[in-house]
């Protein structure tokens, strides 16, 4: 049976990355966080000190930056200049970098190449904020998961709380707002609901309510 092409959408903290480890495990396919390239590539911007707003400083990092996914046991991994940048790229400072880089056409023609590479033979579950609507426009499934900012403010507080042992809900919320703001309003693939795309909002929902929402569909 030939493997399919599964799209998750969404703003952050709607699930995405939770939904698609599940659903990837759940098919035995491969799980791809998009959104981790483009922070790999903003972990690298905000360590050489790039100004987001100047093209040239882009170009030179997209030039001189090599940007790569290994396929490790089942497990697709984010190395920058043969760094594995995993645990280095989940702060807020690189999310919201990354959302403002993302903006730039020079850096998603970088990493359009790279994902789409990647779902090349199928059997993929790729999540992020574009992924049907521009990198996979022809997934077999396509699902675009929401939720209310306050639930998904929450949900983040509640991550940095487990990770780090502190955190902001205020300055979360604040940062969150600002990053729905300028991945909706960005003239280079915005974020939206893709065409086709199935909706769900997972304010109230569990995860395996979710995923089962989901696995109905694609058993279609």
């Amino acid at each position: 049976m030939r493997k399919m092409v599964i799209t998750i959408d969404g703003p952050a903290g709607s699930g995405k990355s939770t939904i698609g480890k599940a659903l990837a495990d759940k098919l035995q396919y491969l799980y791809l966080d998009t959104g981790a390239l483009y922070r790999a590539l903003a972990y690298k911007a905000l360590k050489i000190g790039v100004d987001e707003n100047d093209p040239q400083q882009l170009t030179d990092l997209c030039e001189k930056t090599k940007v790569t996914l290994e396929n490790i046991d089942g497990k697709i991994f984010v190395f920058v200049d043969h760094e594995d940048v995993g645990n280095e790229i989940r702060s807020e400072e690189v999310g919201l970098k990354a959302s403002k880089i993302s903006a730039s056409p020079i850096v998603r023609t970088k990493l359009l190449a790279i994902q789409r590479e990647a779902g090349g033979n199928g059997g993929l579950v790729a999540e992020g904020r574009d992924m049907g609507s521009v990198v996979f426009p022809n997934a077999d499934y396509k699902f675009f998961l929401d939720a209310d900012i306050r639930e998904r403010t929450r949900r983040r507080h509640d991550e940095l709380l487990l990770k780090h042992g502190i955190a902001d809900r205020s300055a979360i919320m604040k940062d969150m707002q600002q990053r729905d703001l300028q991945d909706s309003q960005r003239e280079v693939a915005p974020l939206k609901v893709p065409p086709n795309a199935i909706i769900i909002d997972t304010t109230y929902l569990s995860v395996s309510q979710v995923l089962e929402k989901m696995l109905n569909h694609i058993r279609v």
